[in-house]
């Protein structure tokens, strides 16, 4: 059995299992989840429709291997988006692959891309990840069975929860292969602005680490200019060949179809060149009705508009109510809301389900202790993904529960 399988830690959902097991929650209330960050907006018909047609058209959808590297009609329509979002010109041949959801691309890339074991490095010291905290836990896991060792850089609620990437020693940054980014960040909801590209593209030039940017919330967002990209910020710096840079962009949240685990990477060609090939043994080719319903996702902006609407509407009824009783503000963008609440966030999650059949998730099993402090402590993560009437309903009922607690 693979030893390091024995460093990963419970998941979130399974912590928050274990805390509620011994609990049977009120009865007379119907239970509203705002724990888990699975969208919950309807499917566009559109899309059904073209993965539908994919699998009734002669010769079948089903009726072949798929290529690990998609479908030429697929990876033009990441480029077309591309150009559309930010402007940018990704040749859609050398500088693009699909993914099977961001998630499983996460820890594939860092497969990729990290050596355990450096020529001259001592072998008492693994190479390192840099990942945020809090983070998505797959970035962690992906780090310890790549062989490397994580190290967290704790995000800053004075700074709009930017990273502290200055805090890093270093000889910490010397030993780092992969640095993940998250931006619009899980569950902060911020979005690093240029000035901080800068910085992690000038330490990527000058230690030669890959950055990863983990931006599957980018199309939610509640301002009128849509957040940041890191291939768009390269190319605002110069950086046109996008070297050591690979960015993971999600259908699921952007179109509501978590189901389908569609999504692409872009990037860096050399990187894209290795990452092929590993896919390529691993096995993770798109399905081919999946890629039909994907091009058609891909081509289409007026759902994502209308999708931006719902939880733009939905942020704005929740977050006043909530803000009455906990330190909690409209994100940059994302679908949570990270609030600070007085006293114990674990307590909280569990008296909560209890007394009002509400779950939320404790701010702290999103975080790990970084530099002796864990800066999810005191917090919990809100995922406001069902609609409106029931997301209102939830936030009326936790300020119930707050104002008891007082």
């Amino acid at each position: 059995m693979n030893p390091l399988l024995s460093h990963l830690q419970p998941y979130p959902f399974e912590r928050l299992r274990q805390l509620f097991a011994p609990i049977t929650p009120n009865p007379a209330l119907r239970p509203i989840s705002l724990g888990m960050g699975e969208p919950k907006h309807a499917t566009p018909p559109f899309i059904q429709q073209a993965m539908m047609a994919s699998i009734t058209a002669t010769p079948s959808g089903l009726a072949a291997y798929p290529a690990t590297a998609g479908e030429p009609a697929l990876r033009h329509a990441f480029a077309a988006w591309m150009k559309r979002r930010y402007g940018l010109d990704v040749n859609p041949v050398t500088q693009m692959l699909p993914v099977n959801g961001s998630r499983e691309a996460l820890f594939a890339l860092t497969q990729t891309i990290i050596d355990p074991h450096p020529p001259g490095w001592p072998a008492d010291q693994a190479p390192i990840v840099v990942c945020p905290n809090p983070f998505y836990q797959i970035y962690e896991g992906a780090a310890l069975l790549a062989g490397a060792q994580p190290y967290f850089v704790a995000s800053d609620p004075a700074r709009n929860f930017a990273q502290d990437w200055d805090s890093v020693p270093e000889p910490i940054w010397a030993r780092t292969q992969l640095l993940i980014v998250c931006s619009p960040g899980n569950p902060t909801g911020a979005v690093m602005p240029l000035s901080e590209w800068k910085k992690l593209f000038d330490l990527s030039e000058r230690f030669g680490f890959v950055i990863a940017s983990d931006e599957c919330y980018s199309e939610i967002y509640f301002r009128e200019e849509p957040p940041l990209g890191g291939m768009e910020a390269a190319a605002l710096l110069g950086r046109t060949d996008f070297k050591n840079l690979v960015s993971f962009t999600s259908l699921s949240k952007r179109s509501n179809v978590p189901g389908m685990r569609s999504g692409f990477v872009a990037g860096d060609a050399a990187i894209m060149k290795q990452f092929l090939l590993y896919r390529t043994y691993h096995g993770s080719a798109m399905s081919p009705v999946v890629q039909a319903a994907s091009v058609a996702a891909w081509n289409d902006e007026q759902h994502v508009q209308d999708n931006r609407a719902l939880y733009r509407e939905k942020f704005a009824q929740v977050t006043p109510l909530l803000a009455e009783v906990m330190e909690v503000l409209l994100p940059d963008a994302g679908f949570y809301l990270w609030a600070k609440i007085k006293g114990n966030d674990h307590d909280f999650a569990r008296d909560l389900f209890a007394l009002y059949n509400v779950t939320v998730l404790p701010g702290s099993y999103l975080a790990r202790d970084g530099q002796g402090v864990n800066p999810g402590d005191g917090r919990i993560r809100m995922a406001l993904v069902a609609d409106t009437a029931e997301c209102v309903e939830a936030a009326q009922r936790i300020v119930e529960f707050v104002k008891t607690r007082v």
